[in-house]
């Protein structure tokens, strides 16, 4: 099983579906993560699509693959909130952008166009990379003519009836609206799998991905992020291979070290501290930045060498005792 990516047609196809449904059947339903929050509901239902379907061969057919289309309260209440942190934020970016236009002064109307194209991301860009219109909200943009006071050309005081010397010209502006987003767009998740529904029904296949999306789906995020590679040149491609080798290592040691912990903690019924509050499932980075407060001296007395630790602390005991490790 995996998840349909936004940018696929299928998955828009199926979202529109979704929405157009009265009521989704409840597949799964579990409690608020606090006291005062609703309960977290998971609705959907399968629906079965031809899909174009490339073997390892390199043969292309039409298949009839099986998707599950999901509306999750939960992600539906996330992405409202970061919905309008985003607008709130490109809403200072757009206010600097209207005060930066209503500054400029064109000298004639194709300048004026020509900046209208450039506002509206129908410019060249900058740098080379193409201009990007506003997510959030949507500009419009026009242009008037008007008059400003220009200096005299001609030195020595005026006349008191001569009128002061004007140039025209064209000023752009802008009028902003701000985008609304249907709550009900917010949530909806579109899963793919090959298991027929004799085999699992939709409530175990949306288990089994949320099972998976404790496991997997961490790993990619480890590896784009904390185990972000610098750009390197391999040129030979068993050098790609040993690369993409040890990274998956690095990953298999740093999932162990995670399963390890939990394990431990489940079954001695422990916790440890993180950012927020104890837990009994940190994640192995919250595990390794634990161990950032301890400290390693080193020190010599005459001919004799000693060393001492420092910071230690009962949860590093834990963490030593669930990964094997000497607690001296």
């Amino acid at each position: 099983m995996t998840l349909v990516l936004r940018t696929c047609t299928v998955r828009q196809e199926l979202k529109a579906w979704g929405q157009q449904q009265s009521a989704l059947p409840l597949l799964v339903e579990k409690p608020g993560r606090t006291k005062a929050e609703a309960p977290r509901r998971w609705h959907g239902q399968s629906v079965f699509q031809p899909v174009e379907v490339e073997y390892n061969e390199g043969r292309v057919a039409q298949e009839e693959l099986r998707f599950i289309v999901v509306h999750s309260s939960q992600l539906a209440q996330q992405q409202v909130q970061s919905y309008a942190a985003a607008q709130a934020k490109e809403a200072g970016a757009v206010a600097d952008h209207v005060r930066q236009v209503h500054t400029q002064w064109c000298a004639c109307l194709p300048d004026a166009e020509a900046a209208i194209a450039a506002y509206e991301g129908r410019g060249q860009g900058h740098r080379g990379h193409r201009p990007r219109p506003w997510r959030y909200h949507t500009v419009r943009s026009g242009i008037i003519a008007e008059l400003r006071r220009t200096r005299r050309a001609c030195r020595g005081r005026p006349a008191k009836t001569a009128p002061p010397p004007t140039e025209s010209g064209s000023r752009v502006v802008v009028e902003v609206e701000v985008l609304s987003y249907p709550e009900e767009d917010h949530g909806w998740t579109v899963l793919a799998t090959t298991v027929r529904p004799e085999e699992g029904t939709d409530t175990e296949i949306l288990k089994a991905y949320q099972d998976q999306n404790t496991t997997v789906e961490p790993g990619f995020r480890w590896i784009k992020n904390l185990a972000a590679i610098a750009p390197v040149w391999l040129e030979k491609p068993e050098r790609t291979a040993a690369l993409a080798m040890l990274t998956v290592v690095g990953l298999l040691v740093y999932s162990i070290i995670q399963r390890q912990v939990r394990l431990y903690l489940h079954t001695h019924d422990q916790q440890v501290p993180r950012n927020k509050g104890a837990t009994a499932t940190p994640t192995a980075t919250v595990v390794l930045s634990l161990f950032t407060q301890v400290a390693l001296v080193q020190f010599q007395i005459g001919d004799q060498e000693s060393e001492q630790v420092y910071g230690v602390q009962p949860h590093h005991l834990l963490c030593c005792d669930a990964l094997g490790l000497d607690r001296s």
